[in-house]
C-alpha cells in the first residue's frame, strides 16, 4: 500500500473514530435527558393518582385547575379527560391527539399565545387511565430540551468537521513525510545500484522502522563492499598474473613458429596452441569486462551521446565482416540520446552482430534499428538465424551459457552476458524474442537522456 494511502485510511479512521464517539455522546446525552423528564412526570403523575385515590375525582379536578397556572413557570401540562375524551380539567383545551396514541409515552405539540403570537411548543407527556371512565394526561414542556440537543448536535457536527479537517492535515503531513523518507531512500538505493558502494541510507536517530531499515541495509551493504573489494582484488590479481605468463608463452611459440623449420604436423601444433592462447586472453579480457560492468564502475564515466550514431559507426567497421560472410546488413539507426559510457555501448553492439555474423548462415540478413519512443531508447539487431528457443534464453544470457548445438562453433559463450551487464550497467533491460519470418530479435532498451542543458 502506497504512502498516500495508508495516510489516508488512518485519516478516515481518525475521522471515523471521532464521530463514532460523538455520536454516542449524543446519543447517551439525550437520552439522560429523556429520562430525566419522564422520571419528573412519573412522579408528578403518581402524587395525582394517589390524590385521586384518596380525595375522589373532584378533589383531582380542583388541583388541576390550581395547577393550570404553572405552564408559565415550569411548563407543565394536565388533561384530565372522561370516558368521551371531553375535558374535565387541566390546562390543555381539549384533546391533543388526531389518532389514536401508540402508548403512554406521547410526544405532540402545542400552540400558546405569549406576547400577542403563537408559538408552538414540543411537550412530552404520561397518558393514562386513573380508573375505567376516566384518562390523565401529565406533561412538560420539552422546548428547551430540544434546543440544548439541537445546539449539541450544531457543535457535534463542527466538532466531526474539525476533527477531519485535522486528520486531512495529519495524513498530509504523514504522507510528505513517508514520501520523503521513501524517496530519499529509494535515491540513494538508485545510487548504489549505479556502482556507489561506498553511499549509506540516512538515519534520523528516531530508532522508528525506517532507521532499523536503513541500519539492516547499511549492515548488509559494508559486508557486500567487503566483499566485492576482496573479489575485485582477488580477481584483478589473478588477471594480472594469468595475462603475463600467457603473454609470454604467446611470444614465445610464435618464436619458435617462426625460427625453426617445423614438420608440417609440428607447425599445425604450435598454431594451435596459440589460438588456444588467444582464446583464453579473449575470455579472460571479456570476464574482466563483464566484472567491471556488473560492478557499476564504468558507469561512473557516463557522458551524453547518441545511440543511433554509435550503433551506425559499428555497423560500418563490421559491414566487409558481414559481406565476407555472405550476410546484407542494414542499419536503420534513428536518434537516440543515452547517457552511457561510449566504450561498452560500441561494446555492446559490437558483440551483437559478431553473434549475428556468427550465426547466421551465408544468405542471411541482419538488421540494427535504433529510435526514441516512450521515453525509452531502442536498440534492436534482427537476423533470420537459427534463433534461440524460449527455454534457453534465460541461460544464454549467463556468463558461458553456449547451447549445445553450438559446441562446434568457435567461443566462449560470454558474449551475451557481457551485452546483459552493459545493459543493466545503464539501467536498461534486454529481451529475447522470435522474429515473425524466424530468427532471432535482442532488443535493448536503454533510458532516454534528458534534454541537454542550454549552453
Amino acid at each position: 500500500m502506497s504512502a498516500s494511502r495508508l495516510a489516508m485510511l488512518y485519516g478516515l479512521l481518525f475521522a471515523a473514530g471521532v464521530a463514532t464517539l460523538i455520536a454516542s455522546v449524543y446519543l447517551l446525552t439525550a437520552q439522560v435527558l429523556e429520562r430525566d423528564v419522564d422520571n419528573v412526570i412519573d412522579a408528578e403523575f403518581d402524587g395525582l393518582r394517589d390524590e385521586y385515590a384518596t380525595a375522589g375525582l373532584a378533589a383531582l379536578a380542583a388541583t388541576l385547575e390550581r395547577r393550570s397556572g404553572s405552564w408559565g413557570r415550569n411548563g407543565a401540562v394536565y388533561l384530565l379527560v372522561d370516558g368521551d375524551r371531553q375535558r374535565l380539567a387541566g390546562n390543555l383545551t381539549g384533546w391533543p391527539f388526531a389518532a389514536e396514541p401508540d402508548g403512554p409515552r406521547v410526544e405532540f405539540a402545542i400552540v400558546a399565545h405569549e406576547a400577542r403570537r403563537a408559538t408552538t411548543h414540543p411537550v412530552r407527556a404520561l397518558l393514562r387511565p386513573i380508573d375505567a371512565q376516566h384518562q390523565l394526561l401529565v406533561g412538560t414542556d420539552v422546548t428547551e430540551r430540544q434546543r440544548f440537543l439541537r445546539r449539541l448536535r450544531m457543535a457535534f457536527a463542527w466538532s466531526v468537521g474539525l476533527a477531519a479537517l485535522l486528520a486531512a492535515a495529519l495524513a498530509y503531513a504523514y504522507e510528505r513525510r513517508i514520501s520523503a523518507r521513501v524517496g530519499a531512500l529509494a535515491a540513494t538505493c538508485r545510487q548504489i545500484m549505479e556502482g556507489d558502494l561506498s553511499r549509506r541510507l540516512a538515519t534520523h536517530g528516531t530508532n522508528d522502522e525506517f532507521d532499523r531499515l536503513a541500519t539492516a541495509v547499511n549492515t548488509m551493504l559494508g559486508r557486500i563492499e567487503r566483499q566485492a573489494r576482496t573479489v575485485k582484488a582477488t580477481f584483478d590479481s589473478a588477471a594480472h598474473d594469468l595475462r603475463a605468463p600467457l603473454h609470454r608463452a604467446r611470444m614465445r611459440l610464435e618464436s619458435r613458429l617462426a625460427a625453426s623449420a617445423l614438420d608440417p604436423e609440428g607447425h599445425d601444433e604450435i598454431e594451435s596452441a596459440v589460438s588456444d592462447i588467444d582464446r583464453v586472453q579473449d575470455t579472460l579480457a571479456t570476464l574482466l569486462q563483464i566484472a567491471e560492468a556488473e560492478s557499476g564502475v564504468a558507469g561512473s564515466r557516463g557522458e551524453r551521446l547518441d545511440l543511433g550514431a554509435l550503433a551506425a559507426e559499428v555497423v560500418t567497421l563490421y559491414e566487409p565482416l558481414a559481406i565476407e560472410s555472405g550476410l546484407a546488413i542494414v542499419a536503420e539507426c534513428g536518434s537516440a540520446p543515452v547517457v552511457g559510457t561510449r566504450q561498452l555501448l560500441a561494446q555492446l553492439v559490437s558483440n551483437l552482430l559478431e553473434n549475428g555474423i556468427k550465426y547466421v548462415p551465408r544468405g542471411g540478413h541482419l538488421r540494427v534499428v535504433t529510435a526514441a519512443e516512450g521515453g525509452m531508447a531502442r536498440l534492436e539487431v534482427i537476423d533470420d538465424g537459427p534463433g534461440i528457443a524460449k527455454e534457453f534464453r534465460e541461460r544464454a544470457l549467463t556468463p558461458f551459457g553456449r547451447l549445445e548445438r553450438d559446441a562446434a562453433t568457435p567461443g566462449s559463450g560470454l558474449g551475451l552476458a557481457l551485452v546483459a551487464a552493459i545493459t543493466r550497467l545503464h539501467g536498461g533491460t534486454l529481451e529475447l524474442a522470435d522474429c515473425a519470418g524466424g530468427g532471432l530479435q535482442v532488443r535493448c532498451l536503454l533510458p532516454i537522456a534528458p534534454p541537454a542543458e542550454p549552453a
